[in-house]
């Protein structure tokens, strides 16, 4: 098999495909990497796990769109894990272009976080985005950015997960599940303001961060408007 390339060729399908049960399991298993750099550096201001995590997301998805699929560190855990169950293959073309996508957010957080070491909103925008993709990905089977392929290719790609490329009637909630989602979201939203009253909890004195005597503590505007003053603060060591 050749090491440079993009899906497999299986027989009954006019294209390269990949098996999209592997896909989503790579998807996760980036999801809950990402969400524990992401909540540890959000939480406690550490940004090392942060910046390895970017490493790496990086260094999958160059091998995933430039050298081949079957080869990035993701796929290779996600085949591992799902080497029991029967292969639901996708067309490869709309996965390159989405994947394609999230290379370019991972080059951006690699400039961003670990050249450079930035703190500011567009760290949380664009990592934001790469979980909100990967979670579609993972949880709903759904590939947004294939959705995009299908907007500037403007023609139906072939083999979409779920077989919703093709057309068929889609599956109807009722009424009395709409309603109850709303009864259970209002009763959520009720016991907030009431039975659930968030508590406000010290942090040890060993984990608050001591302030660089010669740094700017002063949080920037954008920090202020948006509420983050604490937060820019606990990440900048402050």
């Amino acid at each position: 098999m050749a090491i440079l390339g993009f899906g497999e060729q299986q027989a009954g399908y006019n294209i390269p495909v990949l098996n999209e049960r592997e896909v989503r399991a790579a998807a996760g298993i980036l999801l809950v990497l990402g969400l524990i750099a992401f909540m540890n550096a959000w939480l406690v201001g550490d940004f090392y796990w942060t910046r390895l995590m970017v490493t790496g997301f990086l260094i999958d998805f160059i091998i995933r769109v430039l050298i081949n699929p079957r080869y990035a560190p993701s796929m290779i855990v996600g085949r591992f894990i799902v080497r029991h169950q029967a292969p639901d293959y996708v067309g490869a073309p709309q996965k390159r272009f989405a994947w394609a996508i999230g290379l370019v957010l991972a080059l951006i957080m690699f400039y961003l976080v670990v050249l450079n070491q930035v703190v500011g909103p567009i760290n949380i925008l664009v990592c934001t985005t790469c979980l909100i993709l990967l979670g579609f990905e993972s949880v709903f089977g759904i590939c947004l950015g294939c959705k995009l392929y299908q907007l500037f290719r403007r023609s139906t790609p072939q083999y979409c997960a779920g077989q919703s490329c093709e057309t068929h009637t889609p599956q109807s909630v009722s009424l009395v599940q709409w309603l109850i989602l709303a009864s259970v979201s209002g009763l959520l939203f009720a016991m907030s303001h009431t039975l659930l009253k968030p508590t406000v909890m010290s942090a040890p004195a060993t984990s608050t961060p001591q302030a660089h005597p010669t740094k700017d503590c002063t949080p920037p505007d954008w920090a202020v408007k948006m509420g983050h003053a604490e937060k820019w603060k606990l990440h900048n060591g402050c």
